[in-house]
């Protein structure tokens, strides 16, 4: 038994899985059986619940952000509802390199679809963090570039853009997994990505939370313990979206999107913009897990009602409206 899933129990779950030739994607040479990921950080570093997303129908697992050393995260509050979605803090909470090994063996001896979410304070830390994800057979690496609330991180690397082009390039050179690099909104981001895709990445991935706060009127002081988090949920989804349309005219890659997905009309206004997958996260504290098997039915009877013999025909159709 592996983290405490019997063999019985794993082919039981596993034949529930909603499979359909519809929905294979090719992402930067990566095949997916369907274009939804779950979204890293939505369920913490538990290998049981990544097989559970497996499971419940996700075409690829994004990993909790792993950095070099462990890190026990932001003390509580770290997140807060707000109408329009949550605000959270979580302060990259995981178990570091150390443990990272563990979790991602237990997910390829399972065939489990894995993106591997890294970040570090300097290439040297991204670097070591790489080289150990491609070492245990991940079959990408997500570059965060984006945490907008942890200090030295994420966000404030991934407005640098010569650091951006040195990070991705010394990878490049030292590994042929693909690298998605994953950026929060910023007026400048147009312009990053195309640095990126000119230094060699393979895909990206748009957009993380955004930074925001919400204050307690009553005690009169912010309710997280970090002050500001990132806010997810239906609120950030139209700028995700504007995002998602820009890049796709500028760009050759892969596009993943992120952002507010809370229904499969959500997943196809990515995919029309320009996305060549979709990440789900804030929406399964909402609805749990079987959001990837009750989404990824929605998209096939879509797709066969308007007459599409394949998912990839709907990406930048909204292009070609214009």
């Amino acid at each position: 038994m592996l983290y405490g899933i019997s063999m019985v129990a794993r082919k039981s779950l596993e034949g529930r899985i909603l499979v359909s030739r519809l929905l294979e994607i090719d992402l930067a040479g990566l095949r997916l059986r369907n274009p939804l990921m779950l979204a890293s950080g939505v369920v913490g570093s538990s290998p049981v619940l990544y097989h559970r997303a497996w499971i419940e129908g996700a075409g690829a697992i994004v990993t909790k952000t792993f950095t070099v050393e462990r890190r026990e995260g932001n003390r509580t509050p770290i997140i807060v509802g707000v109408p329009c979605g949550y605000i959270n803090a979580v302060g990259l909470e995981n178990p570091g390199v150390e443990g990272m090994e563990e979790i991602l063996d237990y997910l390829r001896r399972l065939g489990i679809t894995t993106i591997v979410s890294i970040t570090g304070r300097n290439i040297e830390e991204f670097l070591s963090l790489a080289l150990k994800s491609h070492d245990c057979g991940v079959d990408a690496i997500e570059l965060n570039l984006s945490c907008p609330h942890v200090k030295g991180m994420g966000l404030e690397l991934g407005r640098n853009r010569t650091f951006i082009v040195r990070l991705i390039r010394r990878i490049k050179d030292e590994i042929d997994t693909p690298i998605f690099p994953k950026f929060g909104y910023s007026p400048q981001l147009l312009g990053i990505l195309k640095d990126v895709q000119i230094a060699g990445a393979n895909g990206i991935v748009l957009i993380n939370t955004i930074r925001a706060m919400k204050i307690d009127i009553w005690i009169k002081k912010p309710v997280l313990s970090n002050k500001f988090g990132g806010l997810s949920g239906p609120a950030i989804h139209p700028i995700a979206v504007s995002c998602i349309y820009e890049a796709y005219e500028s760009l050759d890659i892969p596009i993943i999107a992120s952002g507010g997905v809370w229904s499969w009309e959500d997943v196809v206004e990515f995919m029309l913009a320009g996305a060549r997958a979709v990440q789900i996260g804030s929406v399964v504290g909402e609805r749990g897990l079987g959001v990837f098997r009750e989404i990824t039915s929605q998209l096939i009877d879509y797709l066969k009602e308007n007459k599409y013999s394949h998912v990839s025909q709907i990406i930048g159709m909204a292009h070609n409206q214009v």
